[in-house]
């Protein structure tokens, strides 16, 4: 079937601003809910395919009673298709490489309403939401596990160095820009629009795969990212993976060499002076805070200026060796919750591969 055959678009002129914390219903954007309104454009379950920025194709099952922001595009099942199983097809059709637009990528549903896909019975369709919904489920309880680690490393953080927030130690501040060397990671063909570019050897670090419980790599590159203003290669293990749009301030800690695009920032630290595992657990504690300086015309982004300025508490060196000395045994338990979600995730993209391929 072509998809255009299952489903019917809908869209939205609600902005951002038009929502707020008070309404009865969720509003959704590119990375998740952001308000609500006392109103809801749809009634019933539906697909919400990214159609500008940042995550361009990227598609979410959404819930009745509930609406999106003028840059999502919603695809409404028909009587023919479950909206969950139009979700999974939908996710498995790359929607991105029907990219246009230099500075800010779009999507446009009569490009894609052509895409096409196996359309089962509605008892085997059933059948397959089952499956994927247990895996999800799976991913979902060892995704917990590993934030109820983080939460006990989190805890200790504030033991050794009081609340970073109102620095209730006094300890010493120093500017992020001074603790080592920040740059932004950007990809010479922007390879996460253009699946032409994809399939390299060299791991691409995009924006929603980072996050305070480690980096899951879905993408390789067959471009290297800018390093510096002249340097071209990749990023070095210890760099400090920090997101800049979408799902600001989010961080992780390269295990491995790997390539950014532009909506990812690197830090490099001076390990003299900061730990790359102190400056991780420090920015989790300022997420919020980060994310309320970002400006926003199709999406809230920071830049450099932001970060570099940014007050960082600076314990002595000795006391971050023996936080990292924690975090290392606390870790152990992550690797194997670790090992397990990726062959989790691993079966269900052979599935998905299986199923829509």
């Amino acid at each position: 079937m072509k998809l255009k055959d299952v489903c019917i678009k809908g869209t939205s002129n609600i902005r951002q601003k038009d929502v707020n914390d008070s309404g009865r219903y969720p509003v959704y954007g590119a990375a998740g809910p952001v308000g609500f309104m006392n109103s809801f454009q749809y009634d019933e379950p539906y697909v919400g395919v990214v159609k500008d920025g940042a995550g361009i194709g990227r598609a979410t099952y959404l819930p009745s009673n509930s609406s999106i922001i003028g840059t999502m595009q919603a695809l409404i099942p028909k009587k023919n298709v479950l909206p969950k199983y139009l979700y999974y097809a939908v996710s498995s059709m790359h929607l991105e490489k029907y990219y246009s637009g230099a500075t800010i990528p779009h999507i446009y549903f009569k490009n894609y309403k052509h895409e096409r896909f196996v359309l089962v019975s509605k008892k085997e369709q059933e059948q397959i939401i089952w499956r994927f919904s247990l895996l999800e489920k799976m991913i979902s309880n060892k995704q917990q596990q590993l934030l109820k680690l983080d939460e006990l490393i989190k805890a200790r953080f504030v033991e050794m160095f009081g609340d970073p927030v109102i620095n209730s130690k006094n300890l010493e501040l120093s500017t992020l820009a001074n603790l080592g060397m920040l740059g932004r990671g950007r990809s010479k063909h922007r390879p996460r629009n253009d699946p032409k570019l994809l399939g390299g050897k060299y791991p691409l670090i995009q924006t929603g795969e980072v996050s305070q419980s480690g980096l899951y790599i879905r993408n390789f590159s067959n471009t290297y990212s800018e390093l510096g203003l002249k340097q071209s290669k990749l990023w070095p293990k210890d760099t400090l993976c920090i997101t800049i749009a979408a799902n600001i301030a989010s961080t992780s800690i390269l295990t491995f060499n790997a390539c950014f695009p532009d909506s990812v920032v690197g830090f490099i630290s001076n390990e003299d002076k900061v730990k790359p595992v102190f400056l991780h657990y420090w920015f989790s504690f300022f997420q919020n805070i980060i994310e309320s300086q970002a400006t926003q015309v199709a999406q809230k982004n920071i830049n450099l200026k932001v970060l570099s300025n940014l007050s960082v508490i600076h314990p002595p060196i000795s006391l971050q060796n023996e936080f990292a000395d924690f975090v290392r045994q606390v870790d152990k338990s992550k690797v194997a919750v670790q090992k397990s979600l990726e062959e989790t995730q691993k079966l269900y993209d052979s599935l998905m591969q299986e199923y829509f391929g």
